[in-house]
């Protein structure tokens, strides 16, 4: 017999955002490698065996009560009410209304999965029960990311209007404060000699916490800083494989997508030091806690082999960990669990 998964999202709503790509790598690794026992039907008005909830669509909430009593609810947290915080700028009155509701969603369902076992404390913390979440990372399929030759490279910087010779510095991600984009900005004035491209948006328009200074920034940059703007998922794999390093100065993260996309296509990494990664990256990047950090860090990269070939090798490392089979079997253990403890309710109350 084969089990029923309703992915439930809307996802695709809105550009250049990294829930989109987690919620399609998760699919399609579920469709694929675990075909013999459940098949996958999206945004169904009829339940399935699991209900898997990505995003928290009102329509979603209405529907939950429906779902947990056909089958069982999973909701996927990608957020919680800090790290909207310092992404959007929103009306204190909505912010209250907002959060309550988000955390009410993550309440009303059976299973909770999160991409880093840092937030399943930070869950706890509103009072969520923690044996109901589990940790499972995010994955990207290897036919989508993957190295680029040198004349492949090459070509792909002459394409962006970039130095084929010179070192250079990607970032990709949603153009906000907590992104650390004002740091990012600060590397390329100090560093005139590094080339520097960010690849994002402004995915929620003006509501984006920072947007007017950045938008100033995006459109008078500096001389060895580019801004393509949102880039189509399918050319994704090209913006990492111009970068020497993929750059992410965040201040607040769960497991961005652009980590193991880059990592994919063996750029090394090099983030700020904050604790979220230290549970999911391991010694995998480098790290540095604040601006005058990151220019060190870049320097050295940019004039030490050794340093720079150790770096890159640890962010393959990075990349062998978080491989499809090691997330499939995560998958293939969690949703077998929640069919068993399913059944087992069924025949309890009969």
């Amino acid at each position: 017999m084969k089990y029923c998964i309703n992915m439930m999202s809307r996802a695709d709503s809105v550009q250049g955002q990294g829930v989109a790509s987690a919620y399609k790598e998760q699919v399609a690794l579920v469709e694929n490698g675990l075909s013999d026992r459940f098949y996958v039907t999206y945004n169904s008005k009829k339940p399935g065996n699991i209900n898997h909830y990505h995003t928290v669509n009102f329509p979603f909430y209405l529907s939950i009560s429906r779902a947990k009593r056909k089958g069982s609810t999973v909701g996927y947290v990608h957020f919680l009410p800090e790290t909207l915080e310092q992404s959007l700028k929103l009306p204190k009155l909505f912010k209250k209304v907002f959060y309550k509701y988000l955390l009410s969603f993550y309440g009303r369902m059976d299973y909770l999965v999160t991409v880093n076992p840092y937030f399943i404390d930070r869950l706890a913390a509103y009072g969520i029960d923690r044996s109901k979440v589990t940790y499972i990372p995010n994955f990207v399929n290897e036919n989508d990311f993957f190295p680029f030759s040198k004349e492949e490279k090459t070509a792909a910087r002459q394409k962006y209007g970039l130095d084929p010779n010179k070192f250079t510095v990607v970032c990709a991600g949603q153009l906000q404060t907590r992104k650390g984009v004002f740091d990012f900005v600060e590397c390329a004035k100090r560093l005139p000699d590094i080339q520097f491209l960010w690849a994002g948006g402004f995915s929620f328009g003006k509501i984006t916490d920072g947007y007017a200074e950045i938008e100033k920034i995006v459109a008078n940059p500096p001389k060895n800083l580019v801004f393509p703007g949102i880039v189509a998922r399918d050319e994704m794999n090209t913006i990492y494989n111009l970068g020497d390093v993929m750059f992410l100065p965040s201040f607040e993260e769960l497991f961005p997508m652009t980590i193991l996309e880059a990592m994919n296509c063996n750029i090394l990494l090099l983030l700020r030091d904050i604790p979220i990664y230290e549970a999911i990256l391991f010694n995998y990047y480098v790290k540095e806690p604040d601006l005058d950090g990151f220019v060190r860090a870049l320097k050295r990269l940019a004039t030490d082999p050794a340093f720079y070939e150790k770096a890159q090798a640890d962010a393959w490392r990075g990349h062998l960990f978080y491989n499809r089979e090691h997330v499939l079997s995560m998958w293939d253990a969690f949703y077998t669990r929640v069919m068993d403890e399913q059944s087992k309710k069924q025949a309890h109350t009969k």
